[in-house]
């Protein structure tokens, strides 16, 4: 029998050489924002697809909690910052190993987490859902995330560099109502205690208002360099591992910044006053993210979706182009359902369809799996020779889990508040809701280890449906979508009811309303995930050996589309017995 650190030997091993295979695939997402005036009923939405398969995929609920005065909050490393520090106990599974954290992250068999540093707590903290960042708190301040090309990548140093764009979210959750409070804490947080890792664009968000903050670790190795911006009320924002912020005036009060921005970029001669404002991306990046189009292809196509009539371009110049705007109004406004949609993109019926092409294999399969004959590596070394790099589309094979978190202003938070749940690849997910008020999530959600296959985890029924649909991705694609439909507007259509429901309860008894919301989440999650796991049991039993399979016809011979086969030998095959010239 092998020794648990034997295992975990052996797991670290492992993991090193993924991440030395997909390091330019390990961290990267697509997040976007859609305020209140850009959507049918009025809510705020913020959708962030989290594009890493090495990484704890569980989904946790954090309770609220009450602290003692005088009491310290432990700051752990993150391994979705570079990499796993082993000396911290810091792991792409458990991403947190802590019991100051609530149940959920109280892992058996693994190590403790170690803090990076503490900083003072406060008094009550609220609950929150946590995952690779911090997602949505019970008073509806809600988070996106991307991971985006810096000049500087920098290593934890313990009561030095203690903050990553993971740690400042899950603080902000725990102590900030409004998204505006949520920037300022976390740019304090960021000046006094330090920044390490990655380059990252964190949309933040509550019902009113969206902001978008982007961080990067200083030259100086010391603090972190940050600036804010504000989304317009109406408009659509939009980021894929790039940061997406321009000029910044000093003088508009919808921009923050770090107070030594300037000061920094002039001193390392990334900026001179004579320059003009100080232009953000091109300050502290390089452009764009890991190769050419890896990030504005992406932002070309939701910008495209949302607004046709603007004609975007898919080529540009650079990747320094003003092209696509910082964000912009939709030619109609959306609904939660739409941003779903527009989450399963593959370019279906541009250019750059994945579903098209040889690479798609017969079956119109648009996962691109990528190895060390691909374009990869970040924009930090502008100069290695690039030979090839397929189309990087917004639902990725790669994707761990996506959200969109839907908040309202016009009902209370814990009924206003839904976190929309999509585990696995999004084109194949259901995306699943909770409601911000619940006190527990389904432990199929929280128990997840992507090393183990396991029928109790939610999370392998979703990636085993997508992982199958890939024998024959075009008939079980369609067989996916009328399932989405069916449960995913069955949802849709009944929310507004069971929010009434819960609105009469709150406004008599508010923790009885919670229960409600709690019962209603699980039962629901759980009721779905049994059918998907239904679903994927058909599934096995109709695509059968590569034949199409139903109640008394059953092994019905599909074949491959002639297009398909004249692009093949096919039709060299042994027709005659003639020797082949």
């Amino acid at each position: 029998m092998i020794s648990f650190k034997k295992q975990l030997l052996l797991s670290m091993i492992y993991t090193f050489i993924l991440v030395l295979l997909f390091q330019s695939t390990a961290l990267s997402c697509t997040t976007l924002i859609v305020t209140p005036g850009a959507t049918i009923d009025g809510s705020m939405l913020v959708a962030h697809s989290d594009d890493n398969h090495l990484i704890d995929q569980r989904i946790i609920y954090v309770p609220a909690m009450d602290h003692q005065e005088g009491e310290l909050r432990p700051v752990y490393c993150s391994a979705a910052a570079i990499d796993e520090f082993p000396q911290y106990a810091s792991f792409f599974y458990p991403r947190i190993n802590a019991t100051d954290r609530g149940p959920g992250y109280n892992t058996p068999g693994f190590p403790q987490s170690i803090p990076l540093g503490y900083i003072p707590q406060v008094a009550h903290t609220y609950a929150y859902f946590d995952g690779s960042y911090g997602i949505m708190n019970e008073n509806q301040l809600m988070f996106g995330e991307c991971t985006d090309g810096a000049k500087v990548q920098l290593d934890p140093k313990p009561e030095k560099l203690i903050f990553y764009s993971s740690e400042l979210s899950r603080v902000a959750l725990e102590r900030c109502k409004t998204a505006r409070e949520a920037v300022e804490l976390m740019g304090k947080l960021i000046d006094e205690y330090g920044y390490y890792g990655t380059g990252e664009t964190l949309p933040v968000a509550d019902p009113k208002e969206a902001w978008v903050m982007e961080m990067a670790p200083s030259p100086d190795e010391t603090g972190g360099l940050w600036v804010a911006k504000k989304v317009p009320d109406g408009e659509i924002f939009v980021a894929a591992n790039q940061f997406r912020i321009r000029e910044i005036d000093p003088d508009d009060p919808d921009i923050l910044f770090s107070s030594n921005l300037f000061e920094i970029a002039e001193k390392h001669g990334w900026w001179k006053a004579a320059d003009g404002h100080l232009d953000w991306l091109k300050t502290v990046s390089l452009g764009e993210y890991n190769h050419p189009y890896y990030s504005l292809r992406r932002v070309w196509r939701l910008f495209s979706m949302v607004a046709p009539s603007r004609e975007f371009s898919p080529w540009v110049e650079d990747g320094f182009t003003r092209d696509y705007p910082f964000s912009i109004q939709p030619d109609q406004k959306l609904s939660v359902r739409d941003v779903m949609m527009l989450m399963r993109d593959h370019y279906e019926g541009t250019e750059f369809d994945l579903t098209k092409g040889i690479a798609a294999g017969p079956f119109g399969n648009p996962s691109r799996c990528y190895g060390p004959n691909d374009g990869q590596g970040d924009v930090g070394n502008p100069n290695r020779e690039l030979l090839g790099a397929w189309e990087r589309p917004i639902s990725v094979f790669y994707c761990g889990y996506s959200t969109i978190c839907q908040g309202k202003a016009d009902l209370p938070d814990p009924i206003g508040g839904i976190l929309w749940v999509g585990l696995d690849k999004p084109s194949e997910t259901l995306f699943i809701p909770f409601f911000a008020g619940v006190q527990s999530l389904p432990l199929s959600f929280s128990q997840v280890d992507t090393a183990q296959f396991s029928r109790d985890s939610a999370w392998w029924a979703f990636n085993f449906v997508s992982n199958w649909a890939n024998l024959n991705y075009k008939a079980m694609r369609a067989d996916i979508a009328l399932m989405q439909d069916k449960y995913e507007l069955k949802m849709l259509e009944l929310l507004p009811v069971v929010q009434k429901t819960a609105l009469e309860i709150y406004q008599s008894n508010p923790d009885l309303a919670r229960e409600y919301l709690t019962n209603y989440s699980t039962q629901n999650a759980e009721f779905l995930v049994k059918e998907w796991w239904n679903f994927a049991d058909q599934l096995i039993v109709r695509y059968d050996d590569g034949m199409f399979s139903e109640p008394k016809k059953m092994a019905q011979q599909v074949g491959y589309p002639q297009e398909w086969l004249d692009l093949t030998d096919w039709s060299q095959g042994p027709i005659t017995y003639k020797k082949r010239n």
